[in-house]
């Protein structure tokens, strides 16, 4: 086993009509990172498909994985993968949307309740702990009456698409962070006014 190897989770919704929405955000900063790594996604036997490679030579290994399964139950391939990987929930990063926080908003915490995200329910469930990273990427609220479901179904808007990429590379480079100098060293970089 890799003593310094982390599994990095990008939530979302499987297939191309599901690819540029909000919900799907995790998926995209998983791309961002294999892009950097020069690896490509191939499908895995725990019904995710799996990238990986270091941040730097001889740095910290990532393992980028997006569940082949809908957002809600994507608990059973992050379980699998953590067995296959041979890995604690510790070095699990989960990459998900987040509607409490405005947009073009970062957070990192561990552990912690799901706050009514029903990827992270499943996971909790399925891994049996609440101990793990968790990148929380802000959309905000949806506007007027609209439906949360219907919100995050929805790809961003041409306004939001502009400021997308920072979010996604700033995602990134806290993952980067959180691998090569711990959670801590992550805040204290993404979490300054």
């Amino acid at each position: 086993m890799d003593e310094n190897l982390w599994l990095v989770v990008g939530l979302g919704n499987p297939g191309p009509d599901y690819a540029g929405n909000r919900h799907n955000v995790g998926h995209m900063v998983t791309a961002v990172l294999a892009d950097r790594l020069s690896a490509n996604f191939k499908t895995h036997k725990t019904n995710a498909t799996v990238a990986s490679g270091r941040s730097f030579p001889g740095g910290p290994g990532l393992v980028l994985a997006t569940p082949n399964t809908y957002m809600n139950v994507s608990g059973g391939p992050v379980s699998a993968l953590l067995r296959f990987y041979k890995l604690e929930p510790e070095r699990l990063i989960v990459v998900h949307d987040e509607l409490d926080l405005p947009f073009d908003t970062l957070k990192i915490k561990v552990g912690g309740g799901h706050g009514g995200h029903n990827g992270l329910r499943d996971i909790i469930a399925a891994v049996g702990t609440k101990e793990f990273v968790r990148i929380r990427l802000g959309l905000g609220r949806p506007p007027g009456r609209q439906a949360p479901a219907d919100f995050v179904l929805h790809d961003f808007s041409k306004v939001e698409r502009e400021t997308l990429p920072n979010l996604l590379e700033d995602a990134a480079d806290a993952i980067q962070l959180i691998a090569a100098e711990g959670v801590t060293a992550a805040q204290q970089k993404f979490h300054a006014p």
